[in-house]
């Protein structure tokens, strides 16, 4: 088995932020999740692309009555490397020494 590698795409804090809220949940509401990582709308739709196009989440847009809702989830893919991520900096921070 090979160690758990860094993902890049994660490594900016606001979407290593967002994946972490989305690997939470099953579906998250937009402003739930604009509001839980503190971006405003134009920000968090510019990470959700960025991650979109990298596969690492899924968008779902349903009308309420007029209103438009987006609904945002990570796809199966973008929850792995979410965890890789996470368990690498693990490992990184347990190899400092403790004081």
């Amino acid at each position: 088995m090979t160690a758990p590698q860094l993902d890049r795409l994660l490594s900016d804090p606001t979407r290593l932020a967002i994946m972490s809220v989305l690997c939470a949940a099953e579906w998250c509401d937009f402003a739930f999740l604009r509001d839980g990582v503190s971006l405003s709308d134009s920000a968090l739709s510019k990470q959700l692309a960025t991650l979109k196009k990298a596969e690492y989440i899924e968008q779902r847009r349903t009308y309420l009555g007029r209103v438009p809702k987006t609904s945002v989830q990570a796809t199966a893919e973008g929850r792995e490397r979410f965890l890789e991520h996470v368990e690498a900096l693990r490992m990184i921070v347990e190899r400092a020494p403790n004081r």
